[in-house]
């Protein structure tokens, strides 16, 4: 079945709104954001390649192209019945990458406001290990949501954000202007802002999610100080619990003290439906999240 034939991406953009798809992995239920799917189709027989991760279940051809098998039930630790008979796989597509992931069954389509998404007690998932990073409000369940991205990195680190392609930037000099990063992943905010400081942006302040910097914004014009004072550039996800980058976006380009700011949309989720949801807020720049590099280049012009 391919999803956007099943199901419209939300048309108008900034209502801080969520399509999710849930699923079920050893009867417990799981999200994922539908504007990483591609498609869901039943599980293939795969082949098993040597040396690989042991959360990679194999590869399988489809129309064509090789595709990697996740196996999620091993990502999540979770006991699950032998009889596969059943699965689905889940294909999926964000960060430039195709992946399928194996699960159990595919329960519903559901629409689910950003303000019902909260981030997991730290008491049960804390810390850049976690692989749940969110738990959705929906009728009378709890949806946990993963991280797909967190996945994919711990199975091959060289699809994410690393450090060593700073040489990539030439000789930098450090700046004084302050960047703000709205990023509700600690792995990933940790790796940009490691990046930018490394990169001569030391005067940074992070976030968890849009609500959070919208709240941060907001004290700022209250505090009579110039914006500038608080903020030259923000850098801001799309999926966050509370308030999305979307969201974000449209309430900082339609007040008249903050419009100016430069917002860049960075994110595993810059298809081309989503690019003109971004265009319609009036993000300054969107672009795809291993292009770290090069989203320190896009902070470079618009700052001059």
């Amino acid at each position: 079945m391919d999803i956007p034939n099943q199901t419209k991406i939300l048309l108008e953009s900034g209502t801080n709104e969520l399509e999710i798809m849930e699923f079920t992995v050893g009867g417990e239920l799981f999200g994922i954001n539908i504007a990483k799917i591609r498609e869901i189709m039943r599980a293939q027989e795969t082949k098993r390649m040597p040396n690989s991760h042991n959360f990679v279940e194999g590869i399988f051809k489809q129309r064509g192209e090789v595709i990697t098998v996740i196996d999620l039930a091993k990502c999540l630790n979770i006991e699950r019945s032998e009889n596969k008979s059943h699965d689905i796989f889940i294909l999926t597509h964000f960060n430039k990458l195709n992946f399928a992931f194996r699960v159990e069954s595919v329960v519903g389509i559901d629409r689910v406001y950003w303000e019902n998404i909260k981030k997991p007690d730290k008491v049960i998932y804390s810390g850049e290990d976690s692989v749940a990073t969110a738990i959705a409000e929906y009728k009378d369940r709890l949806i946990t949501i993963l991280d797909f991205e967190k996945i994919i990195a711990d199975i091959s680190p060289e699809t994410s954000i690393t450090l060593d392609r700073l040489d990539e930037l030439g000789d930098r000099v450090e700046s004084q202007k302050k960047i703000l990063v709205a990023e509700d992943s600690m792995m990933l905010s940790n790796l940009i802002i490691g990046f930018l400081h490394k990169s001569g942006y030391k005067n940074t302040v992070k976030f968890n999610n849009g609500k959070e910097a919208w709240n941060y914004l907001t004290e700022a014009k209250e505090s009579g100080l110039p914006i500038s004072n608080y903020v030259s550039c923000i850098v801001s996800d799309i999926e966050m619990p509370l308030m999305d980058g979307h969201r974000l976006t449209k309430l900082i380009k339609t007040d008249d003290e903050l419009k100016h700011i430069p917002v860049i949309l960075f994110s595993s989720l810059i298809s081309d439906e989503l690019r003109i949801k971004g265009q319609e807020v009036g993000a300054d720049e969107q672009i795809t999240k291993p292009e770290i590099v090069e989203l320190v280049n896009i902070i470079d012009r618009l700052i001059k």
